[in-house]
């Protein structure tokens, strides 16, 4: 067998011939094979984002997150939040201001008379009934607060 020197031009052989030397890659035959699809991840790892392409996407991501905060989230702004928060007290209050206009009611000496009087009438004269007996009027003040008038009425027509 004849090898081939440092230097030297391989002898050229015919294609039939089986003393050809083997190259490290098989001959193909038939149609090429057709090349691997990347994986996922390998797409992943090769896609490059324009600064537009991530200034939209963050742009989206917030929109995202507020619409979700403020949907489901229980989120409210700061004008919805003091406006809660003050109907809340006011309703505190008209509920401790009804508590004393019972009690005056229930200090009154004709109390079981005025009571029977007060469930005969109507509803808007229950509430004339009580600005005039002054159970709703507090100390200091020249007129009783309508929702206190009407919160009280209301109480005093349904308990005994």
């Amino acid at each position: 067998m004849e090898q081939s020197q440092p230097g030297m031009a391989p002898e050229k052989r015919p294609d039939n011939d089986n003393r050809k030397p083997q190259t490290s890659e098989p001959e193909t035959r038939g149609a090429p094979a057709k090349p691997q699809q990347a994986t996922m991840r390998q797409r992943w790892n090769a896609t490059q984002l324009s600064k537009k392409t991530i200034f939209w996407i963050c742009l989206a991501m917030i929109a995202g997150t507020m619409l979700v905060g403020f949907r489901w989230g229980g989120w409210v702004t700061g004008g919805a939040a003091q406006q809660a928060a003050t109907s809340t007290a006011n309703d505190a209050v008209v509920q401790r201001l009804t508590a004393i206009c019972v009690a005056n009611f229930q200090q009154d000496p004709d109390s079981v008379q005025k009571l029977a009087e007060l469930k005969a009438a109507s509803s808007y004269e229950q509430r004339d009934f009580v600005t005039e007996q002054g159970w709703a009027t507090m100390p200091g003040d020249e007129q009783p607060d309508s929702k206190v008038v009407t919160a009280c009425a209301r109480w005093l027509a349904q308990h005994d």
